[in-house]
């Protein structure tokens, strides 16, 4: 299964669900250009949805840290919430859990953004 990205606007934060394999080609491809086009519309507070996310690569974990850049560089932020498995495993080991804030559920890192 590859991945599914799909977007939705809640409270002044979008919310990013990531459904599949977030792998090296054409997944890494979707969730750059999901990150780029909305940053080109200004919207960057995001909210990355792990709740369906199968599995993860390095190459999908590099992506996580292009997007958390491009919103920062833009002046917002990038969260994550329901991650677990693989994806959190990968953050603990290459000692990037510090580098991005983590969230139990959606309502919680909608709001952190106030």
């Amino acid at each position: 299964m590859s991945l599914t990205v799909k977007t939705r606007e809640k409270d002044g934060a979008v919310i990013v669900d990531l459904d599949g394999r977030l792998t090296l080609g054409e997944a890494t491809g979707m969730l750059r250009e999901a990150i780029r086009d909305l940053v080109a519309q200004n919207k960057t507070n995001i909210v990355l949805n792990f709740k369906n996310l199968e599995y993860m690569d390095s190459a999908g974990l590099g992506e996580l840290v292009s997007a958390y850049t491009s919103a920062k560089n833009a002046g917002g932020k990038v969260k994550m919430v329901n991650m677990g498995g693989r994806a959190l495993d990968l953050l603990q080991v290459t000692k990037l859990m510090t580098l991005f804030e983590l969230y139990d559920d959606e309502e919680a890192a909608v709001k952190s953004f106030d």
